[in-house]
């Protein structure tokens, strides 16, 4: 930490002082210095004393989605955002929620063993036994009563498969045991599923966020034996949001798929487990031993099966219709209205949900707090502000997608930007979402201390990464980079709507990276475990308040919103050349894989006794011709800089930009195709989804890119032309307004 301070010190001395000598970005030279001053006065207002006691009174007790205590935590932010100033309403939507009925784990052989299926309560957590809690399930598994053979497969991911497949190892009519980890848990049953496997169960072994990482809670922050990951297994990378309405809201009389047609819905059991539940299975296992990169922390060696284990698994759910509580909070704009700036974070829980969603939930709630209090001297924004509080966001994005679908059109129309955290915890700034923004971003985190080490939030980061390079050329790049980089946004949280479907500019705001621990979706994401070891006091919550409410201010105040699209044309220039490298690098791979294929058939030919794990054959890759996105990429990168040209010299003229603005606002829905992503036409955008086996992970320019890894050649090159189109549109959409 030291390190890092004195080299933060050293590098970037001076430039946060230097940044407050020119106006901040889409501001003039007499408007920045007001917006300075008002960021201050905000700045005050944040008390991470005030958000630590909201934390812990909105942490009191379970609040997932449909229970009696999500109602009134959605009730208390109403409250809230009234008593600030905000025109606060509770939007509801009826979605589908399944919890569990029946959870049965048994291993009948070769020995009995009945999984317990229960965290245990502990007297350190005055919260972790209360009544009211969900039980440990997966929601969206099927009902499910099936026993068979026990597969383990690592992280149950495809590759993880193939492994299996070269061992000759099938796992059709099986259950297989996975690890969480490596991959969203959605992703496991479903591979599972499309290998044919009959149940899935997760375990979240001791070597990743267990004893073997750390002391387990209560003594240290790790999962401790009986600790569980819930979640949701919806098939997320299809659609998001309550799976009966897709691509409507959830109203009451909304129009309603059949439940055994949602496709959303998994269609074997899946049910995760702790390692003390895990370790008796594992350890009947026989059959080969485990590859040495899956093997786990827990005492004994790892097979993978099958053989005599064998399990019965049996689940059944409550099928219920339940209401979703959405809170909307709105301060109306003194000069552009119908241009909003909405600001999100969820406010269900598994559980408690302290970490997961509160700290960031609390964090919005004194950002309101402090917006409040500059309505009261008199401020008002231009443009409009709107707080979203969603419900529902853990079984699948719920109230923030049948909102944005709600409200499909007149979204589009007014909304400038969503901006979105959730979960967060001491240490590093990181931000992704619309790469128009990242020039914005950096400007932001330069206006912000770091409360531990006195340096800008941007600065510390930037420091971090150089510490942490992994070669002197990556220091390098780093090094000489003027604009610092956000990520691209796969799914995983409340953006995704906005962005992937409406093509609403976003971003995803956070920090972490400093406050360890396994209690993510358990009993202890309590309050109690959360100030020993997440954030303190809710420091970084308080820093996390500052730094979105500089985005809002600035984006609600802006003479000229603050997009550049020159970023945004050479990070697209970026994925291209990474598809170019992918298709040689698995061009490459296959034709050594080929050979060896060869040589392994000669030496088996010669000696048929002997047994060789030979990976799986595979087509060759064909020259893939990229002239068309190429193109494309040339013509956006020309209209941007011609735009910029003509957004450079906007804020210094007297005139409205009224029209200007709400053509750079809109132009983020050119990248989206009407006809959606091939099997999942719900995503629209044709830069930024998730990935179909990645599912919170993001895949860029996913339709080429995931065609590419599929090797469906004739779908690379109709998604090349797909994304071209895209590209152009932009282009020309941006040449019209550098007119």
């Amino acid at each position: 930490m030291k390190k890092i301070f004195a080299f933060g010190l050293l590098v970037f001395v001076g430039i946060y002082a230097n940044a407050q000598e020119k106006p901040f970005i889409g501001f003039t030279p007499t408007t920045s210095p007001k917006e300075h001053q008002t960021e201050q006065e905000f700045d005050q207002s944040i008390s991470a004393e005030r958000i630590s006691a909201t934390l812990k009174d909105l942490s009191a007790y379970p609040h997932h989605l449909g229970s009696p205590g999500g109602k009134v935590v959605a009730g208390k932010i109403l409250q809230k955002f009234k008593s600030y100033g905000f025109d606060a309403h509770l939007q509801p939507y009826k979605v589908l929620f399944p919890t569990p009925k029946i959870r049965l784990l048994e291993m009948t052989g070769p020995t009995k063993y009945t999984a317990g299926l229960k965290e245990s309560p502990l007297a350190e957590d005055p919260t972790s036994g209360q009544d009211g809690q969900l039980p440990t399930y997966n929601a969206w598994s099927a009902d499910g009563d099936v026993t068979g053979q026990l597969v383990f497969v690592n992280y149950g991911l495809p590759d993880d498969y193939d492994i299996l497949a070269s061992m000759g190892i099938d796992v059709k009519g099986k259950i297989v045991i996975a690890k969480y980890g490596k991959s969203w848990r959605g992703i496991k049953p479903k591979v599972a599923y499309e290998h044919g496997a009959i149940g899935c169960i997760i375990y979240s072994d001791p070597k990743d966020d267990g004893y073997y990482a750390g002391d387990v809670y209560p003594k240290g922050a790790y999962k401790n034996e009986t600790g569980v990951q819930r979640g949701s297994v919806m098939d997320m990378v299809i659609y998001p949001g309550d799976p009966l309405t897709p691509g409507i809201g959830a109203t009451e009389n909304a129009k309603r798929l059949d439940r055994k047609d949602a496709p959303t819905i998994l269609k074997i059991p899946v049910l995760p487990i702790s390692y003390k539940d895990a370790q008796p299975l594992l350890a009947a296992l026989e059959g080969p031993v485990a590859p040495a990169d899956w093997r786990g922390a827990l005492p004994f060696t790892y097979h993978i099966g099958p053989g005599a284990t064998t399990v019965h698994l049996k689940l059944e759910f409550n099928w219920d219709m339940v209401t979703a509580y959405d809170v909307i909070a709105k301060i109306k704009g003194s000069t552009y209205p119908d241009e909003w700036v909405l600001r999100g974070n969820h406010h269900d829980g598994w559980v408690n949900g302290a970490d997961d969603p509160l700290s960031g939930q609390t964090a919005m709630l004194d950002e309101a707090k402090a917006l409040g209090d500059l309505l009261k001297t008199g401020w008002k924004p231009r443009r409009s502000i709107v707080y979203c509080a969603w419900d529902g966001e853990e079984p699948g994005l719920l109230g923030s997608t049948e909102y944005a679908e709600d409200y499909e059109k007149e979204l589009q129309q007014k909304a400038v930007v969503y901006i979105n955290s959730d979960d967060i915890s001491r240490g590093f700034y990181h931000a992704g979402g619309s790469h128009a923004l990242e020039g914005f971003m950096s400007e932001v985190a330069e206006s912000v201390i770091d409360p531990e080490v006195k340096v800008t939030v941007g600065e510390r980061s930037k420091a971090h990464e150089l510490v942490t390079a992994g070669s002197a050329k990556a220091r390098k790049e780093i090094w000489e980079r003027k604009v610092e980089p956000i990520e691209a946004l796969g799914s995983g949280s409340d953006f995704s709507s906005f962005l992937q479907h409406l093509g609403v500019p976003a971003l995803d705001i956070g920090y972490g990276g400093e406050g360890p621990g396994g209690e993510y979706h358990s009993i202890y994401d309590s309050f109690a475990d959360y100030n020993r070891f997440k954030d303190p006091g809710s420091i970084y919550s308080a820093t996390l308040a500052r730094t979105v409410g500089h985005v809002v201010l600035r984006m609600a105040n802006a003479d000229v919103l603050p997009f550049d699209f020159r970023t945004l044309s050479a990070t697209l220039n970026g994925y291209a050349k990474e598809l170019v490298e992918l298709a040689n690098d698995m061009r490459e791979n296959t034709a050594m894989q080929n050979k060896l294929l060869k040589t392994i058939d000669y030496m088996i030919a010669a000696d048929p006794t002997k047994h060789l794990d030979a990976p799986i054959a595979k087509s060759e890759v064909p020259p893939i011709d990229f002239s068309a996105l190429t193109a494309s990429l040339d013509a956006l990168k020309a209209s941007t800089n011609k735009l910029a040209d003509k957004v450079a010299a906007a804020p210094a003229s007297a005139t409205d930009h009224k029209l200007l603005n709400e053509t750079l606002y809109k132009a983020e829905q050119q990248l989206l195709s009407p006809a959606g992503l091939p099997r999942r036409p719900w995503y629209r955008h044709t830069i930024y989804a998730p990935g179909f086996y990645t599912g919170y992970g993001v895949k860029t320019m996913p339709g080429i890119r995931e065609a590419i890894e599929q090797r469906n050649w004739d779908e690379v090159k109709q998604q090349i032309a797909v994304v071209a189109a895209s590209i152009n549109a932009l282009a020309s959409y941006l040449d019209k307004a550098a007119m």
